[in-house]
């Protein structure tokens, strides 16, 4: 998906990046009213998040997209990888700092194997802007906090996809319009808006939505970690299956390195699902536990009452 913007950015002409952004929310924000109109819009839930969260959402979420479209600008697509590559370390790091989120050795070690990999498969042609370059570093901490929000926001308040975008989509359309003056060129009403670049503009605005919605829907499924895997792992996919079913040929090195982030891939995948396992095991066993000593008083209080009962029944035979 990111050379659909770099495509947008170079070759239609259209070097404003963060109007392009903006353009891109504006479409996914009349997308959700036609779908609110028609009552096809999930409904936000019952209790829902602070503004304060909403609104820290809105303005990451211009921060991650419009830095990034930036940076295309003045970046290739290859030094634009390598930017995303550290996503991963500054995800690890802020879960630890924000939500005291450990993770085990054996997984950091994994997703190191799949960042080599990664880099040696698809970084080429770095090239780079020393303005680009700030920019690139600078989206990376915005992107990681956007990934974790996104995904803490849906599992643990209830939030949809689709009414997450709906209540933070004006939020960041309106911090958009505060970093045009700043980040973009003026001109860009003087452009030619034709209907070869208009069509080709909106075109990657559509796309852009479906890639937000399929991205929220993974992080509400997932972790923000697990999510850039599954972005590195679709890569790999590409890469590998361009060389063995089209006879492309990135080089033996780039398909060293995917086969290689595969294999890390494979191993941290691994390890997430013995994890989850082990915790719904012992989160089972604790559930029993609990169940066992609630209704243990309530037994021994029965076994009180029919003693009581015994001996008055001996006492009236008795009598």
């Amino acid at each position: 998906m990111s050379y659909v913007p770099q495509k947008v950015l170079g070759k239609v002409g259209f070097n404003y990046p963060i109007f392009l952004t903006f353009i891109h929310y504006v479409v996914s924000w009349v997308l959700m009213a036609i779908l609110n109109s028609l009552s096809m819009l999930p409904a936000p839930p019952t209790k829902a998040a602070r503004f304060s969260s909403l609104f820290a959402l809105g303005l990451v979420m211009s921060l991650s997209t419009g830095l990034a479209n930036v940076s295309l600008k003045y970046n290739s697509v290859g030094f634009y990888q390598m930017a995303k590559i550290a996503v991963t370390p500054s995800i690890v790091v802020a879960e630890f700092i924000l939500l005291r989120k450990k993770v085990s050795f054996q997984k950091v070690l994994c997703l190191t194997v799949v960042s080599a990999g990664v880099a040696v498969a698809t970084v080429t042609d770095v090239q780079f802007h020393l303005f680009g370059a700030c920019i690139a570093l600078a989206w990376i901490v915005p992107s990681a906090v956007n990934k974790i929000m996104w995904s803490n926001m849906q599992q643990r308040e209830s939030w949809t996809a689709l009414a997450l975008m709906w209540k933070t989509t004006p939020i960041t359309v309106f911090f958009l319009v505060a970093m045009m003056p700043w980040l973009d060129p003026p001109g860009v009403l003087s452009f030619k808006w034709d209907v070869r670049n208009t069509s080709t503009i909106f075109m990657s605005a559509l796309l852009g939505f479906l890639l937000q919605w399929s991205g929220a829907l993974a992080l509400g499924a997932t972790s923000a970690i697990t999510h850039v895997v599954l972005g590195q792992f679709k890569t790999c996919v590409i890469l590998i299956g361009g060389y063995l079913l089209f006879g492309s040929n990135p080089g033996i090195t780039s398909i060293c390195g995917a086969i290689t982030a595969l294999i890390g891939m494979s191993v941290y995948t691994y390890l997430t699902l013995h994890n989850s396992e082990q915790q719904h095991s012992n989160n089972k066993t604790a559930s029993s536990k609990q169940q066992a000593s609630f209704s243990s008083p309530k037994k021994s209080k029965l076994s009180r009452e029919n003693g009581d009962t015994h001996v008055v029944n001996d006492a009236a035979e008795s009598v």
